[in-house]
């Protein structure tokens, strides 16, 4: 079988693989088509079905696994599936998901010994009961974006949380507890706002709402003060920051993104 990051310029493909977009499109000449975009936990690829769109489209729906034969084109400078068949695949789809590089065992470890770093009992405690109801292993921590795999959510959390417990030991003006306790939590409504595996479709209440409002919602319910709150409330906007730990954590979110996305020249 053909992991998708194998994939090459004008090699036939055989490859099992979910479907995490499907939309029925027309051409200018008004012919339809499929266009999908296909995943394995290497990573994911356009692809487009052109002919016997009708029977094709019947044989699958966003979300399965499917077993595809076609070929790989260049389109536009990036690599695309020209699908000449397809059919359902007896595979759990969720498992076919983008999946992170790192062992996710070591990152919740992680996790547990940056959660052990908040010395306040309350925070630490607010902290626990939040994360032991948010998988963070199970998704990404953007759809699209950085860390846009299965267990991103958790490798992007121990990467900020990790950055900002070393900026407060440089900085010990810096409310270390506060700071630390918020860099955990701050993606958590990520858990509630996107879909199962493959897909990540948002939720209805995470299309309406999005992350930073739910997982404020689930830090309230755990009984947040206000600074923590007002630290995950503002970690997409750092005109809205009124405290030194509410910025530190802006800039610690941005510069985890940067790094993991940013190309670097070969």
């Amino acid at each position: 079988m053909n992991a998708i990051t194998e994939l090459a310029e004008n090699r036939v493909v055989d490859g099992v693989y979910a479907v995490a977009r499907k939309e029925k499109l027309r051409t200018r000449g008004g012919a339809a088509y499929l266009a999908l975009e296909l995943v394995d936990p290497s990573g994911r690829i356009d692809a487009r079905i052109w002919n016997d769109v009708e029977l094709l489209d019947g044989r699958f729906a966003e979300g399965d696994a499917v077993r595809v034969l076609g070929r790989v084109e260049r389109f536009r400078d990036r690599l695309q599936l020209e699908v000449r068949t397809l059919e359902p695949a007896e595979v759990d789809a969720a498992t076919l998901a983008p999946a992170l590089r790192r062992d996710a065992d070591e990152l919740e470890g992680f996790l547990e010994f940056l959660l052990g770093e908040v010395h306040d009992d309350g925070l630490r405690s607010i902290v626990q009961r939040v994360l032991a109801g948010a998988p963070l292993r199970t998704y990404p921590a953007t759809p699209e974006g950085h860390h846009s795999y299965a267990g991103g959510l958790l490798e992007h959390t121990v990467g900020v949380a990790t950055i900002c417990r070393e900026l407060a030991q440089l900085h010990p003006r810096l409310r270390a507890d506060l700071l630390l306790a918020a860099a955990l939590v701050h993606d958590v409504g990520r858990t509630r706002e996107l879909g199962p595996p493959p897909v990540f479709r948002p939720t209805e209440e995470g299309t309406l709402l999005g992350h930073v409002h739910l997982g404020l919602r689930l830090l309230e319910t755990a009984g947040a003060p206000s600074e923590l709150l007002h630290a995950v409330a503002c970690h997409h906007d750092a005109r809205a920051a009124r405290t030194a730990e509410a910025a530190v954590l802006y800039h610690a979110n941005q510069l985890d993104a940067v790094a993991a996305t940013r190309p670097i020249p070969e």
